[in-house]
């Protein structure tokens, strides 16, 4: 007899600011003891040293010293790896998000354009009908933008925007990411306790 085998994830982070949104949204699947496979754009490795001040110039080598400790296991796939298990439709995931996701990203997955890893695993997810969760992060929107969004919205995928709410009453900038990173966890019917939901403590 063997134990369950541990579900896949794909989280994608870009160069939106908020680089710290998919750093939580990874630590937390790693946590619940999910398989993650992370992909990181160019522009991502830079936000994740101009917004959070981390040493990346041996970017493994930071992965493995910021993720580890966790029952879950974390995989590294550079974006140009489009050979990588996830780019294929036959490799079984439970789904895909990017977060955050920049307009550039979100428009090459709206038109199918996949010659990185980052979009084609997101192709692979609208394709084989998997969840697929993108977190924008830009203001103000233009009307590009806002087609952009509806055309996926259309295909089945789930638009969260990186807006924080305030009812719960935050008072660290923590509280407010682990809102994001909780929203998108209740999009995949993932339990957890990272915010007071809206009337628990009546």
């Amino acid at each position: 007899m063997t134990g369950p085998k541990p579900k896949h994830f794909v989280v994608g982070i870009t160069g939106a600011s908020g680089g710290i949104y998919g750093v939580r949204l990874t630590e937390t699947l790693l946590s619940l003891g999910y398989t993650v496979h992370l992909v990181v754009s160019n522009a991502g490795w830079r936000v994740f040293k101009e917004e959070l001040g981390f040493n990346v110039s041996d970017r493994e080598g930071f992965l493995n010293a910021r993720f580890s400790g966790h029952p879950g296991s974390l995989l590294y796939h550079p974006i140009a790896d489009i050979g990588a298990s996830i780019a294929s439709g036959s490799f079984r995931t439970e789904g895909m998000v990017i977060m955050p996701c920049s307009m550039g990203t979100l428009s090459a997955v709206a038109h199918g354009s996949s010659d990185n890893l980052m979009t084609r695993a997101a192709d692979v997810m609208l394709k084989e009908g998997r969840p697929l969760v993108l977190v924008p992060r830009e203001t103000p929107l233009h009307a590009i933008h806002l087609e952009n969004m509806l055309k996926l919205s259309r295909l089945g995928v789930k638009l969260i925007p990186a807006m924080p709410a305030f009812y719960f009453g935050p008072s660290t900038m923590d509280d407010l990411v682990d809102f994001m990173v909780g929203k998108v966890l209740d999009s995949f019917g993932i339990e957890h306790s990272l915010f007071r939901r809206w009337g628990e403590d009546e």
